[in-house]
């Protein structure tokens, strides 16, 4: 399944636009990883490494990592660049399922 496929889902899609050399980048995993036990298969989580789908990164204007990209239908529902709590992040996802 492509990128352009995940993203027309009915179901809302977080993509967290990463690399491998950033530092906030990490802090952001296990932040993920809490919200998706939260919110269950309610929502998709998805990991792009800008390094490696550089197209996808320049697509989406990509010009800081992390950044975080919620999609529902192909539509941008949010976007931030940087860090999220995971209780924000969580009541996010939970207001755009």
């Amino acid at each position: 399944m492509t990128f352009g496929e995940r993203i027309q889902s009915d179901q809302p899609v977080l993509v967290d636009f990463f690399a491998e050399w950033c530092g906030p980048c990490k802090t952001m995993a296990p932040i993920l990883q809490d919200v998706k036990r939260k919110v269950g298969d309610s929502v998709s989580i998805i990991k792009v490494d800008i390094d490696k789908n550089q197209q996808v990164a320049a697509q989406y204007q990509i010009t800081s990592v992390p950044t975080l990209i919620l999609f529902k239908k192909g539509s941008v529902k949010w976007r931030h660049s940087g860090l999220v709590a995971p209780g924000d992040l969580t009541r996010i996802l939970e207001q755009n399922r």
